[in-house]
Parts: structure tokens; C-alpha cells; sequence
């Protein structure tokens, strides 16, 4: 048996295919409309092969030919040739065309069907020499076929050009490649008709594919990451739905939490009516408390949370920790005690911000689940170079755990022991933040409990050493001083006049002279008649001109040089710096807290 060079390549081509069908087919792929064309064009390709090496072989063997056979025989492969260029099409389709492609599927399925009809009955020939072994096809249906081939190859051009800006790159090229491919192979075949490159030019194509865009095992990765993105979109719009509506919960909780101070630090009020407003400040706070905690944990599945590191006073930080365990704890018969190591560094470098929501949450969740008995916060270090290891450890007599759920503590929104828990206020979330926030900081953190005796949750947290502090330390402790401003002018800007009537209210008590805006444009008005102020106080949620627009045209025309502090319901961790870098002097977040409002008028208006 004779054979020549065409047919060593049909040969290797074949063998390719079915090596490359069986490796393809045998692994998991995803179910989408561009593997299903890749899997046709694959058996296309392999079945217009085995019809070539057909026609190869009989061609050294003119002796068994049955004239019937090789028309019919021959016509398949062209019919197999439109077929294929037909899946090339409908790929294009796919990956470019959307919102017509039903229409323009249609449209194909239609042409397509019409060719290959036209190409069945118009007659087909072989012609065979046996001196030279060429052999090739030759009659009306191949003419037919050519100027097919020639159509759809313009018709994917012009598809490509018009739509190259919706088409990956990576995904065209095999397709380019093709038509490059074969029209130069139909040049060929028409110029020298015994070479019949177009099975093997259609293997090409299918190996590139594979390798490039039809690999499952690519297709896997990259399905995986468009579920991602996806994802991380779904978490982007969670997160700025959930900050939107934390300004909206917090606009009415200013009044609430406002008037409710104003009520409990009134003497004249009955001693029943104390109790019921100090209730309402309670509620106000466990409020407060869920809408940070649902918005820091999405914020931290969003990754929108980052390290800040900076230089920080320890002392000052343990102390407020220690102020704010004791209001937490309040009338409860709990002792709290706090040792921190006196070794540890004045000033270290690393994010303040997280270290302290990471101990507040556990010192938080003691004082929730200990109704009596003792909080112990202790403090250690451990230094190493220029690193200090902050061991930090909150042991309490509360509730405990049981064995069985620690696993579960850190899971978000998720509530331990339910039925004895009932009067406890919030959702969960401290644990699942203070975990995510550990991990963020390549820390540890380890729980140990008994069930009804107590809990001790141990963090290690690694912090720099500052040998040469660049910040300013404040010796003096935040307390709320009783002072007469009745002097001092401030200007107040709000576009919600509740707020503004809240925010005066809490003002009263100092005697300031107030002065009260509503926007942003109205501020810069005044600013350029009258400047002679001693604060301002600016929202940033403002419509048409936000507070830091309104700070930013102050600055750039020079109409005002005094302290000016933002008033905001954007109280998550981490705004405080944020608005200082934008250029505010401090931060005044809603609902008014009287010791912050203390805090800041004595900073800025006391002398």
C-alpha cells in the first residue's frame, strides 16, 4: 500500500484528534454554550479526518472503487467542511453578540442548512492518477463549496472587526487564525488539488483552542473567578447599601440618643422617669452596637478594611479600654480588674484603631455574659528586636461555653446556647470581627472555657518598637467639665434640622453663641461676610455640596482659618482618620456622644 506525504499528515492529524477528543471528553468540564460548539467542532473535525484518510486510502487501491460510494463519500466531506465552518460561526456568535443572537443564529441555522443541501445535489468527481498517486475531487459541488467558505470568511471578518472591543483577545485569535489559515489552504487546494490541507487546518485550530481558551481545566479557573468577581460585586453593593443605611438608622438615633442625654442629665426629673430614659439610652446603644458590627463585617468580606499603622499611646489607649469596660458593665455586682504590663513601650508603632476594636469586642462580650463576679484584663509583652508581642488576655466568671460550640464562636451571626441567652442583646458579630480582624494582623487568638464558670479568650498581637516617638503625648484623662463658652461664637451646619436641634440642645449647657445652617452654600455665603468664629462644626452628608466640598472651597478661598470639626453619621472604624487626612481638624461622630462633645469643645474653645 502506496502512500504520499498528504496522507502521513491526514494520518498524524487524526491520531492527534483522537487523543485530543479523548483527553478533552474524559474531563469535568462546565456546562456552557462555547464547550458544547468546541466539543462539535472537535467531532466534526475528527469525522471529516476518517472520511479524508478514506478517501487517502482508496486512492493507492483504485482496484476496489465503487464510483457511488466515493460521490457520496465525497460529499460528506464537503458537507463536513460547512459544518465545521459553521460551528466556527456560531462560536463568533456566542462570544460577541448578545442581545440579536437568537435572530442571528436563525439566520445561520438557515444559510447553513441551505448550503449543504446545494452542496449534496450538485455533482462531485474523483480523479485519480496512478503515476504520480495525486488524487483529488473536482465539480460543481466543490466550486459550491469554495464560494461558501469564501462567504462566511468574509462574514467573520466583518464580525470580528465590528465587534473586536466585546471580544477577549485570546478568544479571537484562534478564529483569525483560522481564516487566515484557511484561505491559504484553499488557495493552495485550488491551485494543486491533490493537497488537501483543510482537515488539517481545522486540527490546527482545534489544538490552538484547546490550549488557549477551551481548556477545562482554564475554562475551571476562569468560571471560578467570574463567580469571584461576581461575588465581590454582590459584597461591594451589600456594603454601600449597609453604609447608606447606617447614616439613615443613625439620623434618628442622634435625636433619640440627644434628647435622651438632655432628659437623664436633667435634675428636676422624676426618679422613675430617670430609669426610663436610661433605658432608652441603653437600647440606643445596643443599636448602635449591631449596625457598626453588620457593616465591619462586611466591610471586612468586601476587603475594605486595611491595616493603617501608625505611631500610638498605649497608656492612653488602655485607659479608655478600661472607661469604657466599666460604662458596660454598669450597676452589674462584676469586679473589673485590669493589669497591664508597665514594661510595655509608651509609644508603639502598628494600627491602634483594629488593636483596640479587636480587645474592645472581647472586654465587650465578658461584660454581656457575666451577670456577677469578676473581669480580669491583663496585658503583657514580649519583646524581641524592635518587635513587642502584645499578649493580651480578657478572663471573666460569666455563662462559658460548651465544648462542642467553641468551634462555632467565631461564626458569624451565630448565637451559642439560644434558649439561656435571650435577654442578651446582639447578633453575633463581635467574635466573627475580632477573628477576622486577628487574622488581618497575622495575630492568634485561642479560647479557653468551662461551661458555668467562665471564659478566658487569649490574643497575640505583634506591634513595633518606637525608640524615638515622633507624636505628642497627652498626659491629661477625658472628662466631662463643666464650662462657660457663652463668649465663644460657633457655627453649626446641617442639612436635617432635627439634628441641628439636638446638636443646640447638647450646646445649651455651654452658653455658646450658635449659629445654624442648613447647607453647604449657604456656609460659604456667610464665611465671606462674616468670619469671626471660633468653631464650625460641618456634616458631610449633605445634598448637592457635602461637608468636605464645603471644607475644601473654605480652604481654597481662604474664608475661614479656625478649627473646623466634621459632624457625621459615618462612624465606622477607621472614618476618624480618614476625615483628619481629608483635612478636618477632629471628629464628631453621630449619635453626639456628651464626653466627645466635651472632648472637642474643650480642646478648640477653652483657653
Amino acid at each position: 500500500m502506496l502512500f504520499n506525504k498528504t496522507t502521513f499528515l491526514v494520518i498524524f492529524s487524526f491520531i492527534y484528534m483522537i487523543s485530543l477528543a479523548i483527553i478533552y471528553l474524559s474531563k469535568k468540564r462546565i456546562k456552557n454554550k462555547e464547550n458544547k460548539i468546541y466539543t462539535t467542532m472537535i467531532l466534526i473535525n475528527t469525522f471529516g479526518l476518517i472520511i479524508q484518510l478514506y478517501l487517502e486510502v482508496i486512492t493507492k487501491n483504485m482496484n476496489v472503487i465503487n464510483p457511488i460510494i466515493t460521490s457520496l463519500v465525497l460529499k460528506l466531506y464537503l458537507i463536513h467542511f460547512i459544518a465545521y465552518l459553521s460551528m466556527i460561526t456560531k462560536y463568533l456568535l456566542v462570544i460577541s453578540i448578545e442581545k440579536r443572537y437568537d435572530l442571528l443564529n436563525s439566520m445561520r441555522i438557515t444559510f447553513i442548512t441551505m448550503s449543504m443541501v446545494i452542496a449534496a445535489s450538485l455533482p462531485t468527481y474523483l480523479y485519480y492518477n496512478p503515476d504520480t498517486l495525486d488524487a483529488y475531487s473536482y465539480g460543481l459541488a466543490n466550486d459550491f463549496t469554495y464560494f461558501i467558505s469564501f462567504i462566511i470568511d468574509i462574514l467573520l471578518v466583518v464580525l470580528v472587526v465590528a465587534k473586536i472591543r466585546k471580544i477577549k483577545r485570546k478568544k479571537v485569535v484562534p478564529i483569525l487564525i483560522f481564516i487566515f489559515f484557511g484561505v491559504i489552504c484553499g488557495i493552495i487546494q485550488k491551485q494543486n488539488p491533490s493537497i488537501t490541507l483543510i482537515g488539517c487546518a481545522e486540527s490546527f485550530v482545534c489544538f490552538l483552542m484547546y490550549f488557549t481558551i477551551e481548556n477545562p481545566d482554564v475554562k475551571m479557573i476562569e468560571e471560578l473567578n467570574f463567580a469571584k468577581e461576581q461575588a465581590d460585586k454582590a459584597n461591594n453593593a451589600k456594603t454601600e447599601f449597609l453604609s447608606s443605611m447606617s447614616h439613615e438608622i443613625r439620623t434618628p438615633l442622634n435625636a433619640i440618643v440627644g434628647f435622651s442625654n438632655t432628659l437623664n442629665e436633667n435634675s428636676k426629673l422624676p426618679e422613675e422617669l430617670k430609669d426610663e430614659v436610661h433605658d432608652i439610652l441603653s437600647a440606643s446603644e445596643n443599636l448602635l452596637e449591631i449596625v457598626n458590627g453588620v457593616l465591619d463585617i462586611s466591610k471586612i468580606e468586601a476587603n475594605k478594611i486595611e491595616i493603617v499603622k501608625k505611631e500610638y499611646d498605649t497608656k492612653k489607649m488602655f485607659e479608655e479600654l478600661c472607661k469604657l469596660t466599666k460604662s458596660r458593665i454598669g450597676n452589674k455586682p462584676i469586679e473589673f480588674i485590669s493589669k497591664i504590663d508597665e514594661s510595655i513601650p509608651r509609644v508603639l508603632y502598628g494600627d491602634s484603631v483594629r488593636v483596640k476594636q479587636i480587645i474592645l469586642n472581647l472586654l465587650t462580650n465578658a461584660a454581656k455574659y457575666t451577670d456577677e463576679g469578676k473581669i480580669k484584663f491583663t496585658v503583657n509583652s514580649v519583646k524581641k528586636d524592635n518587635i513587642i508581642r502584645l499578649i493580651i488576655s480578657v478572663e471573666d466568671t460569666g455563662k462559658g461555653i460548651k465544648e462542642e460550640n467553641i468551634d462555632k464562636l467565631f461564626t458569624k451571626f451565630e448565637r451559642l446556647d439560644e434558649e439561656g441567652n435571650t435577654t442578651i442583646e446582639g447578633t453575633g458579630l463581635g467574635l466573627a470581627i475580632t477573628k477576622k480582624l486577628v487574622d488581618l494582623m497575622h495575630g492568634n487568638i485561642v479560647v479557653q472555657s468551662k461551661f458555668g464558670k467562665g471564659s478566658k479568650f487569649t490574643v497575640s498581637i505583634d506591634q513595633k518598637y518606637v525608640e524615638k516617638p515622633n507624636i505628642k503625648l497627652d498626659e491629661t484623662s477625658i472628662v466631662m467639665e463643666n464650662m462657660n463658652l457663652s463668649k465663644k461664637k460657633i457655627l453649626l451646619i446641617d442639612d436635617n434640622k432635627l439634628n441641628i436641634k439636638v446638636a443646640c440642645k447638647l450646646l445649651e449647657a455651654y452658653k455658646a453663641d450658635v449659629t445654624t445652617l442648613l447647607s453647604g452654600e449657604e456656609t460659604l455665603d456667610l464665611l465671606k461676610k462674616n468670619n469671626k468664629f471660633d468653631l464650625i462644626l460641618l456634616d458631610d452628608m449633605m445634598p448637592k455640596m457635602s461637608g468636605t466640598d464645603t471644607l475644601n472651597k473654605i480652604k481654597e478661598e481662604g474664608l475661614y482659618d479656625g478649627p473646623i470639626v466634621v459632624l457625621t453619621a459615618n462612624a465606622l472604624t477607621g472614618e476618624k482618620e480618614k476625615y483628619l487626612e481629608i483635612g478636618f481638624d477632629d471628629y464628631l461622630a453621630k449619635p453626639i456622644e456628651n464626653i466627645e462633645l466635651n472632648r472637642v469643645l474643650k480642646k478648640y474653645l477653652k483657653k
